[in-house]
């Protein structure tokens, strides 16, 4: 159940360094989640790859199924389907099943597909992904409708008189969002069908800047397809590690994080667009990038709520491996404890409880000494059955038991 305020959760690609036991890092994924629906976390997106060596789900829906079983709470996303690699009746049907299965936990995050190897190896021209993803959330949205047969014939699939069989759990489906960069690609996407947005470009250098105007773009898009977008349902992706003190989060996570930029988006991706060379200083300088203490990270957010002019839904945590396991779940652990509740609304009351007592305790508890020598007083002599009678107001005990 979402909170009050801004929902938490993980973005889970994942990142594992070559080189280290595989089957183990499937392991670990899952005790992440549950370790995040233990601190009470909202959701755990899942990505999807197939090659490059880092990024090790192939299936999304395995994983969440498998997470499903071991947690009670939190919501469970893909983060995201690559709909060009898929025909969109058996996506549309293996997440329905999800649903279900989940009880209406799973949500469907959507995208064109980021590895280029990946489509090399399926054949798929990279032009294309993004035309074929549009054609392919066109079908999904037509079916999650669950009214007319749907006939659609594409140059990558084709569907005759189709129609579910199994209605979405989810009233009307379940939540749907698409990952977005520093393009209006995924804006225009999300504003066509008025579906939740994941924005990428929130943790890149220079992205916090135009999250606004990508979001005039969704509403743009949305207005003309005759949909709303929602802000609840806009989440900033964005790397995040705490620690007590803004020094030793940094210490934590600085060699990490050079190797996996190095190894991983320079040597082995070729340093996508919107990459810096240092993003870790970069983006903590800017205040994006939400490495330190508690209160530091706070700031950052509260930043980040700026420069989305009007507000956001969610924030999740990519889940990088750039601090040891033991660092890495204390971080998610000090983020639980001392930066959500900020943004839920969950401490003020408690603080106006702790500041009325305290500007009453005069009257409140100057009585509390007269009373505590009044017991020893009153009862302090008195026989045992003189006591008994006085407690419980002449009952007969024993009567009563």
């Amino acid at each position: 159940m979402a909170h009050r305020g801004l929902n938490f959760g993980a973005f889970i690609p994942p990142f594992h360094r070559p080189g280290e036991n595989p089957t183990l890092a499937f392991a670990r994924n899952l005790e992440l989640v549950e370790w995040l629906d233990h601190l009470g976390f909202d959701e755990a997106w899942i990505g999807e790859h197939h090659s490059s060596g880092w990024e090790t789900i192939a299936s999304p829906e395995l994983m969440i199924a498998a997470a499903a079983e071991r947690t009670k709470h939190i919501r469970l996303g893909s983060g995201v389907v690559s709909l060009p690699y898929h025909h969109p009746f058996l996506v549309a049907q293996r997440w329905v099943q999800l649903d279900h299965m989940t009880r209406g936990r799973v949500m469907l995050g959507c995208g064109p597909g980021s590895l280029p190897p990946d489509a090399h190896m399926l054949g798929l021209p990279v032009p294309s992904l993004r035309p074929r993803m549009l054609e392919a959330m066109d079908a999904i949205m037509a079916l999650l409708r669950m009214e007319e047969r749907v006939t659609m014939k594409t140059d990558w699939f084709e569907m005759n008189d189709a129609k579910l069989h199994l209605a979405p759990y989810s009233d009307p489906h379940f939540e749907m969002a698409v990952a977005s960069t520093l393009s209006p690609f995924g804006m225009v996407a999300a504003g066509t069908h008025g579906i939740g947005v994941l924005s990428m470009g929130a943790g890149v250098p220079g992205g916090p800047e135009k999250l606004a105007d990508q979001w005039k773009v969704a509403e743009a898009a949305a207005a003309k397809a005759g949909k709303t977008m929602s802000r609840k349902k806009w989440r900033f992706v964005v790397n995040t590690h705490v620690a007590e003190s803004d020094e030793q989060a940094m210490a934590e996570v600085s060699r990490g994080e050079r190797e996996e930029t190095l190894e991983y988006f320079e040597a082995t991706l070729g340093r996508p667009p919107g990459r810096s060379d240092d993003p870790l200083r970069e983006g903590v300088a800017m205040g994006t990038t939400l490495i330190g203490s508690p209160e530091t990270v706070i700031k950052g957010i509260h930043r980040l709520i700026e420069y989305s002019q009007g507000g956001f839904g969610g924030l999740l945590i990519i889940a990088h491996e750039w601090a040891t396991r033991e660092q890495t779940m204390r971080s998610y652990e000090l983020f639980a404890r001392y930066v959500m509740p900020v943004f839920q609304q969950s401490l003020e009351p408690l603080a106006e409880s702790n500041a009325w007592a305290r500007a009453n305790r005069a009257g409140l508890f100057g009585t509390t000494p007269e009373a505590m020598t009044r017991a020893f007083t009153d009862f302090g002599k008195a026989a045992p059955s003189d006591i008994v009678e006085r407690s419980f107001g002449g009952l007969d005990v024993q009567k009563k038991r």
